[in-house]
């Protein structure tokens, strides 16, 4: 069984090395990602492909795998939107997903993006670095156990960030398209306007249904309390950018935690050093730093994520050879 992983960055070919010796197959890792005819070719003579994040399985990709012969396309992702999964399943190829991994990972990046603003860390820190060790009045902030966090989407991360923040005394308010229970001693569910009007920070893990549509838009914005904090580490499809920028620009909003950008797969991964950002949004919310922190895509980027999504995904592979009918973890 020859087995081809795509976008392995250096510090995880040893985990996949490790988890291969319990399994034997064939392995090729390459740090490229889906993103051409030139990169879906690099497929040729595997069974089995495995994509990350922002590797892009469109019809015409996937009809290239077939006539290589590829049998299973799969991603070492929770989420499966990279992946056109109705049209792969119509000419018989196997797909199968993450269906979860260590939720700290993402969450633990939530809240440190959102402390780092709140106590205006990054800010701090440009000025000590310059040498500079005045105290201004910007340093000056609010603790996070005399704000009210507003949670959207209570899922396995949403609610690991829930209890972060609540360990720290905040107050945790949630939102959930479908409310839970048993989670009342961390959480309190509430409409999403409320909690759009209620929170000093909004961290969002949430997935991005298309049908919705975007969830942080001009209006939500509107609805939110002066210098809110908005943290996003879950779809970037799930915030309006140019709202964003304007909602930073006029000082609605206090600051930004960005790990995911809508259109992001032309930003991130790449070097744009001396060079102009893909669009004018981009380089706005670059040139607010330290007022906006943006992270590229790195809050799965752990040792823990990266051996569940890594392990999950053998045995993903293992469980398409062995059954006839789909596995456990085959997409919907």
């Amino acid at each position: 069984m020859k087995v081809i992983f795509y976008g392995v960055r250096d510090v995880e070919k040893p985990i996949f090395e490790a988890v291969n010796q319990k399994f034997g197959y064939d392995m090729t890792l390459i740090p490229e990602y889906l993103t051409d005819e030139a990169t879906t070719r690099k497929a040729e003579g595997h069974d089995v492909v495995v994509l990350r994040g922002n590797c892009f399985a469109t019809k015409e990709r996937l009809d290239i795998y077939k006539e290589m012969g590829v049998q299973y396309v799969m991603t070492r992702t929770v989420g499966t939107n990279h992946i056109d999964v109705p049209y792969a399943k119509s000419i018989g190829m196997k797909t199968a997903y993450v269906p979860f991994y260590s939720p700290n990972a993402i969450a633990e990046l939530a809240l440190s993006l959102a402390m780092s603003i709140l106590r205006n860390v990054t800010y701090t820190g440009n000025k000590t670095k310059d040498k500079n060790f005045i105290v201004d009045k910007q340093m000056f902030s609010r603790e996070v156990r005399n704000c009210t966090v507003g949670v959207v989407g209570l899922g396995r991360i949403g609610m690991t960030a829930a209890k972060l923040f609540k360990g720290l005394g905040a107050k945790v308010i949630g939102y959930d398209l479908f409310p839970k229970t048993g989670v009342e001693d961390i959480v309190t569910q509430v409409s999403m306007d409320e909690l759009l009007a209620q929170s000093d920070i909004i961290t969002l893990h949430a997935p991005y249904i298309k049908e919705n549509g975007k969830v942080i838009t001009k209006e939500a914005f509107a609805k939110m309390k002066d210098n809110v904090i908005l943290i996003n580490t879950g779809r970037g499809e799930l915030v309006d950018t140019d709202a964003l920028v304007e909602a930073l620009e006029s000082g609605k909003v206090y600051g930004a935690g960005i790990d995911t950008l809508d259109d992001e797969v032309s930003l991130f991964f790449k070097d744009f050093s001396g060079k102009e950002l893909p669009t004018a949004a981009f380089e706005k919310l670059v040139a607010m730093y330290p007022k906006v922190i943006i992270t590229p895509h790195v809050g799965s980027y752990t040792d823990e994520a990266a051996l569940n999504m890594i392990e999950t995904s053998f045995d993903n592979i293992k469980d398409c050879l062995l059954y006839t009918s789909p596995s456990p973890r085959d997409t919907r």
